[in-house]
């Protein structure tokens, strides 16, 4: 297992080894751009980023194709072995520069203060430490950094939020690469200091019944800027 040393001085082992879920989302969210409208969400996610950013859980590299050319730079996480793979592949089709290189959300290989923005996309839900993991993301960030997120979570009524509770407490999880349906994003981005800016509720499908996963969110959130020390 490789081991990966952290802008925080710390070495960590990237525990992420999901190959067969890894195959099966490969294949599905190819189709999502399409059929889901994803390809849209992706634009609308990363529409006016700027300078060096840093992208949590890139999976297969889908949002490559959607970064603006005022990016100067994105370095892509991924602590998968087979997704890391395909998403070097994207990379090299990219309009900007794209690093991809391997890592935990919860001990980021990069130095503090490193980017002027950061991405999370649909990668909350399986990391295994949410709040070490924002509290990464926060460390990473500039002061006054953007966070730009797409998340599934929690929703729906009571019924809904108990199924969604089940599901993790049981197979869940084991199924789906460590996924977790009843997580709340942006109550997670506000708990770890982060001031929320313009968000939106979105369900995917639009049409159809609405599914575990179907409760999505699509918005900002930025560092607060630090109090002078001096």
């Amino acid at each position: 297992m490789r081991l990966l040393s952290t802008g925080s001085g710390k070495v960590a082992r990237s525990p992420v080894h999901h190959p067969l879920f890894a195959r099966c989302y490969a294949r599905l969210s190819v189709g999502a751009e399409t059929r889901l409208g994803m390809a849209g969400v992706r634009q609308r996610l990363l529409a006016g980023l700027s300078g060096r950013v840093i992208e949590i859980g890139a999976g297969n590299g889908l949002n490559f194709a959607h970064y603006p050319g005022a990016v100067a730079e994105v370095v892509a996480i991924e602590p998968e072995a087979l997704l890391r793979q395909l998403a070097l592949e994207s990379a090299v089709r990219a309009q900007v520069p794209v690093d991809v290189v391997p890592g935990a959300a919860e001990a980021l290989p990069v130095k503090s203060e490193a980017f002027d923005a950061a991405v999370l996309s649909l990668v909350l839900c399986s990391v295994r430490d949410l709040a070490r993991a924002l509290s990464e993301v926060r460390r990473v960030l500039r002061p006054g950094g953007e966070v730009r997120f797409f998340e599934h979570g929690r929703g729906g009524g009571r019924v809904m939020t108990l199924t969604q509770q089940a599901l993790d407490r049981t197979v869940w999880p084991a199924l789906f690469g460590g996924c977790h349906l009843s997580r709340d994003p942006v109550a997670a981005l506000r708990q770890a200091g982060f001031g929320l800016g313009p968000h939106r509720r979105l369900l995917l499908p639009e049409t159809g019944p609405a599914l575990p996963t179907s409760y999505c969110v699509l918005g900002t959130a930025w560092r607060p800027e630090e109090p002078d020390a001096r």
